[in-house]
């Protein structure tokens, strides 16, 4: 289905014409017209599905539409609450691109930087706020922001904020919230918690799910090799001598892991920056637009960070670590084919991680392709043989254990029997009353 038959105002439409949108994604289809007719919203939708304009367009068009009738001052309509600093900003990014035909101000309020610039552009009064809870429970409590006129309410990557101990702050921000609204619950997968939460605060939603978890974009070439943990960065600076490999997503478990892998790429002669949650905002931001600019050719990334990226033709992406939770995986190859563009997902496992491959195949229902002609190969070839040579070791320590005991044992007795001597010369001595040579 094409944009323009989706019954928009034509403002939008031109916007993104201007934007080079044409035809409309499955979740679009399904979301934009139910949401223009003022209906709640359930969407269980991976990234890269088209989900940002799929709430954003119904929302400009109702302003839109309601602004016509009544004029006066600007008051804060729409509310969409994301995880983290990068997610709010492109989803304001988003509003601004679609809306740009429409006189609507977009602030985006996160943690991480002063409030004072946020604050002024409150102050000269806003009609959307795209938000982090922390910050945005800040500023409500300061009363620099009032809920209390929302008319739209977005919930994005509702699963991540559970990960990531918001929902707490989400929980708070809904008492806020008037009961007559429209409310929209975005999340990529749908744990009891959440479950429970969109139970609460939808009424009689639709529910659209599109690409299911289980189904991995087929348009993405998938490979692993197996690798030992210390030959990890060896074998990602042998991988990035391709110069097929134009950009790299690099994923990392841990922060600390994340620095020490650009550390050591650089150290290579490799450009790389890292994003996570130890960054400064600013630093953050300039690493993700040097990246799309092609200035660096590797970003190295938690998962929490990267949740907010969107990157378009991203070559590759490596998953350094694997992740824990099998459904990160499908979250993590999904940025190289967004917008239909095909892409490379490399994964590196280690002996230890070999069950987390396991998991990640029986999720998404399939065997991935190993690469076994690399210069690094595994030298713990298999899980059996792992165990083996730890039974064999916990019997040898077991015997190296017997054999300490019985010598201590043995010690224990020929102490006594030293001291049974010495009572004995000792008895001979009162009875002789002569002094014993000991």
């Amino acid at each position: 289905m094409l944009i323009e038959d989706l019954n928009l105002i034509q403002p939008i439409q031109k916007a993104l014409k201007s934007e080079g949108y044409t035809a409309a994604t499955p979740i679009q289809i399904k979301a934009i017209p139910e949401l223009l007719k003022g209906k709640d919203l359930l969407g269980c939708a991976q990234t890269g599905t088209g989900k940002t304009a799929a709430f954003s367009i119904p929302i400009l068009q109702g302003l839109a539409q309601a602004q016509e009738k009544v004029k006066g001052n600007r008051i804060t309509k729409a509310l969409i609450v994301a995880p983290t600093r990068e997610l709010a900003i492109q989803i304001s990014n988003s509003f601004k691109a679609y809306g740009k035909n429409l006189e609507f101000r977009i602030v985006p309020i996160y943690g991480g930087v002063s409030q004072k610039p946020q604050t002024k552009r409150l102050e000269k009064g806003v009609e959307i706020i795209v938000a982090t809870p922390g910050r945005l429970l800040d500023l409500i409590n300061q009363k620099y922001i009032s809920l209390k006129s929302i008319e739209y309410f977005v919930l994005d990557e509702a699963d991540m904020m559970l990960d990531m101990g918001m929902l707490k702050d989400v929980k708070k921000i809904i008492t806020y919230l008037p009961k007559k609204k429209q409310t929209m619950f975005f999340s990529a997968t749908m744990p009891t918690e959440i479950e429970k939460l969109a139970n609460n605060i939808l009424n009689d939603p639709i529910k659209i799910v599109v690409s299911p978890v289980s189904s991995t974009v087929d348009i993405i070439k998938q490979e692993f090799y197996y690798v030992d943990r210390n030959n990890k960065t060896n074998l990602l600076i042998h991988l990035l001598k391709n110069k097929d490999i134009s950009s790299a997503l690099v994923f990392s478990r841990t922060k600390h892991g994340a620095n020490k892998i650009v550390k050591q790429l650089e150290h290579n002669g490799i450009m790389a920056e890292a994003i996570h949650g130890n960054k400064s905002q600013n630093a953050r931001q300039l690493a993700l637009s040097n990246f799309k600019d092609k200035r660096i050719r590797v970003l190295v990334a938690t998962d929490i960070a990267a949740r907010g990226i969107d990157i378009d033709e991203l070559s590759h992406v490596i998953n350094f670590d694997l992740p824990e939770v099998s459904e990160t995986y499908v979250h993590r190859i999904g940025r190289t084919g967004r917008a239909s563009h095909g892409g490379t997902a490399i994964s590196f496992c280690s002996h230890s991680e070999k069950p987390l491959l396991i998991s990640i195949q029986k999720l998404i229902g399939k065997k991935i392709k190993e690469i076994e002609d690399h210069p690094y190969p595994l030298k713990d070839t298999t899980v059996e043989e792992k165990k083996k040579p730890s039974r064999k070791s916990n019997s040898s320590s077991s015997k190296s254990k017997s054999s300490d005991n019985y010598r201590r044992d043995k010690k224990k007795t020929d102490s006594k029997k030293d001291e049974s001597k010495y009572e004995k010369t000792w008895r001979k001595y009162r009875t002789n009353k002569k002094r014993p040579k000991v």
